[in-house]
């Protein structure tokens, strides 16, 4: 029987466009996204760095893209926020049949961006409707890292095989489901995270 279930923010309740950040890098004059470009973002959505120190090594590399413009490219991949989607989770957590969590990998640029697109009283009302609001950033863990998904259980003092996780990136998937955690590996552009009842496993729940 479910009893917890982890929520992914984006492509899951927010709409991203993905390919953005390097689209609109690139056009910036950015020649390719190398391997270091790619550690330091991670360091940064692990909270390791600060967001200036994150801007000041993506802007030294490319003296001629000023701070707001690699701002706003990064936040490029930051959508819309449905009100069907946040009316769904808002209901479920009236109806308090599970215990909700978010686990996001995410950035402080990124959530100002969130919250600049939904607007703080929308982002008031989601965040709200969870038992627990974990982003990465913020925890100093990353998913797919085993280590996340342990911490979420131990902190919540929870049984994988009583869990159910929502992600749209497969290997974030794959690595909750070593640890006994049912998953559904999400499809943003054909599913949608209002027909998460649809799955089998909450027939019995």
């Amino acid at each position: 029987m479910i009893e917890t279930i982890i929520f992914d923010f984006g492509d899951v309740f927010i709409n991203l466009d993905k390919p953005a950040i390097e689209r609109s890098l690139f056009k910036l004059g950015v020649t390719a996204i190398t391997e270091d470009m790619l550690e330091t973002a991670m360091q940064y959505e692990k909270g390791l760095i600060s967001t200036d120190d994150f801007v000041k090594t993506f802007t030294a590399k490319y003296p001629s893209i000023s701070a707001a413009e690699f701002k706003n490219a990064w936040n490029s991949i930051i959508l819309e926020f449905p009100e069907y989607r946040l009316e769904f989770v808002e209901n479920l957590s009236i109806h308090k049949n599970y215990k909700l969590i978010l686990l996001s990998n995410t950035n402080a640029l990124h959530i100002e961006q969130v919250i600049e697109n939904m607007t703080l009283h929308r982002y008031e009302r989601f965040k709200k409707c969870f038992d627990k609001f974990y982003l990465s950033h913020e925890i100093q863990l990353r998913k797919p890292d085993p280590s996340i998904y342990e911490f979420v259980l131990k902190e919540n003092k929870l049984q994988a095989s009583k869990c159910f996780f929502v992600d749209d990136i497969k290997e974030n998937t794959q690595a909750a489901a070593q640890l006994g955690i049912y998953t559904w590996n999400n499809n943003p552009a054909k599913e949608d995270i209002i027909n998460i009842f649809d799955n089998p496993l909450f027939s019995n729940s």
